[in-house]
């Protein structure tokens, strides 16, 4: 094996290794993080509607909040009158196994991309109906060109979300771009984001809990390096909502920041979330 093999070897074997550790560091940390977010999630999930992507949902116990009806087996599921289609890109395969429990516990019908996770077709999924709405799950993220062929396929979408996933694009700005090319006209990107602290006096800012802004923001820009590390990547000093709303390409921006003081680590984690519309 030459030089260039051996550390490409090394670099997946490290690559591989990150990932699991992140893996089972969220089982604990996702539970936190929801506690303190998921006021805000109620306030979007409902509105999502048609055939959705959405890009890093981990493992995606947000989608109990979707719109569920009783379906003619008797069953609760999501209710396909109201969400068509449901694709998520996830890069981190030792997510998958939570993330496709949770979307069957949620009446999907699970399948994997076969090109981008070939390993899928060894899973056992769930036995569902026709009527259970279909579920993909594709290995990848948006933050390059190199988009993976099954978002492509079955673009354009509906509504788009991003959960706490830009934090850690290595692109964000591109990851942008993608979301509203693949988004059909009058279509709808949501999004919930870790952010910078918005600045003092942001009229944006719908709770601002007494959170001093000038000290937390340059905490958050000294401890970013080190949290890149032990987040998988995760970004605490990007203004996610401000880049959204300066593209100049969308329809309309509604979004507001919030200021959670719960406990040290909501401090430098404070929120935007809201919703951007392309036009027709």
């Amino acid at each position: 094996m030459t030089d260039t093999g051996v550390y490409n070897k090394v670099t997946r074997t490290l690559s591989s290794i990150y990932d699991w550790l992140f893996s089972a560091l969220w089982i604990i940390e996702s539970e936190r993080n929801d506690e303190k977010v998921n006021v805000y999630r109620k306030l979007i999930w409902p509105q999502i509607s048609g055939k959705v992507l959405e890009l890093g949902p981990g493992f995606a116990q947000s989608l109990k909040f979707l719109q569920h009806a009783t379906l003619r087996d008797g069953s609760s599921a999501v209710d396909p009158s109201v969400v068509r289609s449901y694709t998520v890109l996830e890069p981190n395969t030792f997510l998958y196994d939570r993330l496709q429990g949770n979307a069957e516990l949620n009446g999907f019908r699970v399948s994997y991309d076969p090109v981008s996770y070939p390993e899928g077709a060894n899973v056992s999924t769930m036995a569902s109906g026709d009527e259970n709405v279909p579920f993909s799950i594709v290995k990848g993220t948006l933050d390059s060109d190199d988009i993976p062929q099954a978002i492509l396929d079955e673009a354009p979408y509906d509504s788009i979300l991003t959960s706490f996933s830009l934090c850690t694009a290595k692109n964000p700005e591109k990851s942008l771009e993608n979301i509203f090319k693949l988004l059909r006209p009058g279509g709808t990107y949501y999004f919930i984001e870790h952010v910078r602290q918005p600045a003092p006096g942001d009229p944006l800012v719908i709770e601002d809990n007494g959170v001093n802004a000038r000290f937390w923001g340059s905490v958050q820009d000294w401890l970013n390096p080190a949290w890149k590390i032990i987040g998988h990547g995760c970004n605490i000093n990007r203004r996610t909502g401000e880049t959204i709303a300066k593209m100049g390409c969308w329809k309309d921006v509604d979004y507001k920041n919030v200021r959670p003081a719960i406990d040290l680590q909501s401090r430098i984690m404070p929120l935007s979330f809201g919703k951007a519309t392309k036009p027709e």
